[in-house]
């Protein structure tokens, strides 16, 4: 508990030593920042949502259990559509303040017109047909014709009506993947405009039979009778009818459209790894520049040690100050973190990740949580770093008060050599041991002990480093290079903890980027090795009709025709006795003639026998959930549906091309548009693929090479990587400056000292260009020697060698970043700590 006497003691040594505090309230301030904005972005997960567009009219939604129930865990999102049986209708319809019930059924379509454009909805949005009954859920009205009767006939949204060039009475062509349809234009609807989506109804017996699934519905939208209450009506859905989910307000858009409930699921678990990845970086950075505050005040401990303060009063004052602190930076920086939220919000929307009108959500709760966690780790900061100082007797204090101690305190030393082989053995040992992704998780953990094992040994580290490249580095300049090596030998203490928050950086930023460049070129290089096809047919918009591979297949000089549909399965699985899951991407293929146009690398079995429940599993996928050919898997299709799948082969290209693989027939039957992704193609010649490709205008032909570059590009979920990385990087690089510029400026009396004995400003400032060499060569030394065994170990896991892929370009960057970091907040610094008289500053000590 901190007492009054504590505070007050406290509050007048930070008004005699503000420039000492400064460097802490700064951390603390931006870390508050950061943490705000990952709290609001955390909540806006939790519990925002986008305006229902189609579903507008209706005051619930009813739709299956998109997630499965996972206890103690989150619960992750079915990857397709769940869908309802169709009896759940009238079940619905009879609860007491139902109106009406109206079963919904979406068909991804796209409507060919007579020049050949091929249109979706608003702003390349997906076109969906419905049956006409749906039209009353936002309401849609008929501005002219009337409603579809027969099969061939549809009603077109008006605007792209407009667009399409047809009246009432015209025809158009629709597509429903590749295979098209002429329907006449019974009518036009107007429901006002809509964003996320367009719409065509067709009759409701039309749109089942087009579903391929007659017996499902996608949701339900009710109609609620006058006066009847939203929430009631849903909380007695759920209790009244068996294996649903009712959903109000926004969040009927969930249901709407289903990358809504991903989006959710993706900013929430963001939110929740980038905020601890912040909490760890923060608590380092505070401890550290409140470690360094402490070890330039060792005089003044030193002194109150002498005169009778115990140590308990001591560490009492030195937590009194970083209470205080710290409540002030983390108040100040809640307010730019609540305008950084809206940068992450914005940005998002922007890439793509996030639909734009998925509103942002804030409260007090984020910001409240930033400063409570902010408080706690400057708190635990300053007991860390003042634990010494408050220990030493009042003798040894003054004694020490000049040089600094030579030794490490035997617990920080036997911690800090403890980790370096543990993060060895994580970075090496494991992805040679472990199978699986823990092999990949074991090695990303080993830059973070590598980080933790430097700040505990870092004097240690600094000292060698020194001893080794110091003269090296300044051997162009005699005196001041020779001052500059004694210097950094000297305060090796002080000068770690300023130079800890550089090594973190440079090994933070190495690991992070060279991490994704060696799994994206492995990926890049299993799909160049692995598509032996020579061409690739694509969709234009939603997908490829299934039927278009038996037609390819009849083309002159085709020789294999191998259909691959993408989608999503978890597999649960037993770990240390305890349930665990696991989401994997999945393609299903067909076996016929796979081996001309695919090779997967089989390591053991044949994938000859996909068929029916079997699986094929990545050698990452089966070391995770511990599968050997000839066993089975406890797996959850794309729409929920639970099978046990026999595993019949593993394979060593999952980066390539999906960590499972299952039969083509039983991936697409529970896809949500039993839809193909995409077709390979063995063949003689394009003439042929062409021909037979000219009656599906929503499909192109592509080459293996162009395909193969196509799926490189970059993605929206690195664009939010890179963001947030960004982020946590330049939250490092203020933390740089901060305690460089706070551990030079400390330095006047001894520039002074310097200058009165004869040095001269230019003799001074060659001597802190020395000792910025130094610092930036040995914490780029350093950081790259931290984040490579996690690099290699990432890349024997993932390719089985141990080189990883490493930009040049790339590193080079890290490089300068740490240069243009470092170098002018130490000269700078320097200069502005130069700029008194000699004389002034030793009268003022």
């Amino acid at each position: 508990m901190l007492s009054r006497r504590a505070l007050s003691l406290a509050w007048s040594t930070i008004k005699g030593r503000k420039g000492g505090f400064v460097a802490a309230f700064i951390a603390v301030l931006f870390g508050s920042a950061v943490l705000t904005a990952s709290g609001i972005l955390l909540e806006t997960g939790l519990s925002s949502g986008v305006p229902a567009e189609r579903y507008r009219a209706a005051a619930v939604v009813v739709g299956a259990p998109q997630h499965l129930p996972v206890e103690e865990d989150i619960d992750p999102r079915h990857g397709e559509r769940v869908r309802l049986p169709a009896s759940r209708v009238e079940e619905v319809a009879r609860v007491r303040g139902v109106r009406a019930a109206v079963a919904d059924v979406s068909l991804p379509m796209s409507l060919v017109t007579g020049d050949g454009r091929v249109l979706a909805g608003p702003g390349g949005m997906p076109l969906l047909g419905h049956g006409w009954s749906v039209a009353a859920l936002r309401p849609f009205e008929l501005t002219a014709g009337r409603q579809p009767q027969a099969a061939d006939e549809v009603v077109l949204e008006r605007r792209l009506a407009e667009e399409a060039g047809v009246r009432p009475g015209g025809t158009v062509t629709l597509t429903v993947g590749t295979t098209p349809a002429v329907y006449r234009v019974s009518g036009l609807a107007d429901g006002g405009e809509l964003v996320r989506q367009g719409a065509v109804f067709l009759t409701d017996e039309r749109a089942r039979e087009l579903s391929g699934q007659p017996d499902r519905v996608d949701a339900i939208g009710v109609l609620a009778a006058p006066g009847t209450d939203a929430g009631e009506l849903a909380a007695a859905i759920e209790k009244a009818v068996r294996g649903v989910v009712a959903y109000t307000g926004d969040q009927r858009g969930d249901v709407e459209i289903l990358d809504v409930g991903e989006t959710r699921s993706f900013v929430i678990e963001l939110a929740l790894s980038f905020g601890a990845t912040m909490v760890m970086v923060v608590v380092i950075v505070v401890a550290g520049t409140l470690a360094l505050s402490v070890q330039q005040r060792r005089r003044e401990l030193a002194l109150l040690r002498a005169i009778g303060a115990t140590p308990k009063q001591v560490l009492a004052m030195i937590g009194a100050e970083a209470t205080l602190v710290s409540v002030a930076g983390a108040v100040l920086g809640a307010i730019p973190g609540i305008g950084l939220g809206f940068v992450f919000h914005r940005t998002f929307a922007a890439v793509g990740v996030m639909p734009a009108d998925f509103e942002i959500v804030f409260s007090p709760t984020p910001v409240l949580a930033a400063m409570v966690l902010c408080v706690a780790g400057a708190r635990m900061g300053g007991w860390i770093a003042a634990r010494r100082a408050a220990k030493v007797s009042p003798v040894e204090a003054l004694g020490e008060a000049a040089v600094e101690p030579r030794k490490l305190g035997w617990v920080r030393m036997t911690i800090g050599s403890l980790l370096v082989p543990a993060a060895l053995a994580a970075a090496i040992v494991l992805p040679i041991m472990l199978p699986g992704e823990s092999a990949v998780d074991g090695a990303s953990s080993s830059a973070l002990l590598l980080v933790i094992a430097v700040a505990l040994l870092g004097p240690r580290l600094l000292a060698g480093t020194v001893s080794l490249l110091g003269p090296r580095l300044n051997r162009a300049a005699h005196v001041s290079g020779f001052l500059a090596v004694a210097n950094a030998h000297a305060r090796s203490r002080r000068l770690s903890s300023a130079t800890t928050p550089l090594i973190m950086g440079v090994t933070m930023a190495a690991a992070q980027i060279f991490s994704a460049t060696t799994l994206g070129a492995a990926a890049q290089n299993q799909a160049v090795d692995g598509v032996l096809a020579d061409y690739v047919v694509t969709p234009k918009a939603a997908g490829l009709s299934p039927a278009l591979a038996d037609e390819l297949a009849r083309a002159g000089g085709v020789t294999a025709v191998t259909p691959v549909v993408r989608t999503q399965t978890i597999i649960t699985y037993t770990s240390d006795d305890s349930v665990q899951y696991k989401i994997f991407p999945t393609q299903g293929v067909e076996p016929a003639g796979l081996k001309a146009t695919m090779d997967l690398g089989v390591l053991e079995g044949d994938l000859g026998a996909l068929r029916g429940e079997t699986v094929a599993l990545s050698r990452l996928a089966a070391g995770t959930v511990g599968a050997k050919p000839g066993q089975s898997v406890d797996l959850r299709l794309g729409d929920g549906t639970a099978v046990k799948a026999r595993v019949v082969a593993i394979y060593e290209k999952g980066l390539g091309f999906g960590d499972v693989t299952l039969a083509h027939d039983l991936a697409i039957q529970h896809t949500t548009d039993r839809l193909d992704s995409w077709l390979l193609v063995k063949a003689t010649g394009a003439d042929a693929l062409r021909k037979a490709l000219a009656g599906h205008p929503t499909a192109e032909l592509a080459d293996r090479e162009s395909f193969v570059a196509a799926g490189s590009g970059g993605s929206a979920d690195s664009a939010v990587s890179l963001l947030l990385n960004a982020v946590l990087l330049g939250y490092i690089a203020i933390a740089v400056v901060n305690t460089l510029v706070m551990a030079t400026a400390a330095r006047v009396r001894e520039f002074a000292l310097l200058r009165l004995i004869g040095a001269g400003r230019d003799q001074v400032r060659s001597m802190m260009r020395g000792e910025a060499r130094i610092i930036t060569v040995s914490a780029v030394l350093i950081g790259t020697l931290a984040a490579l065994p996690a690099l290699v170990g990432i890349s024997i896991a993932v390719n089985r060698w141990p080189v990883p892929s490493i930009p040049p370009l790339a590193y080079a960057g890290i490089v300068a970043a740490a240069v243009l970091v470092a170098w002018p907040s130490i000269m700078i610094s320097a200069r502005v700590a130069m700029r008194q008289r000699p004389v002034e500053v030793i009268g003022a000590e």
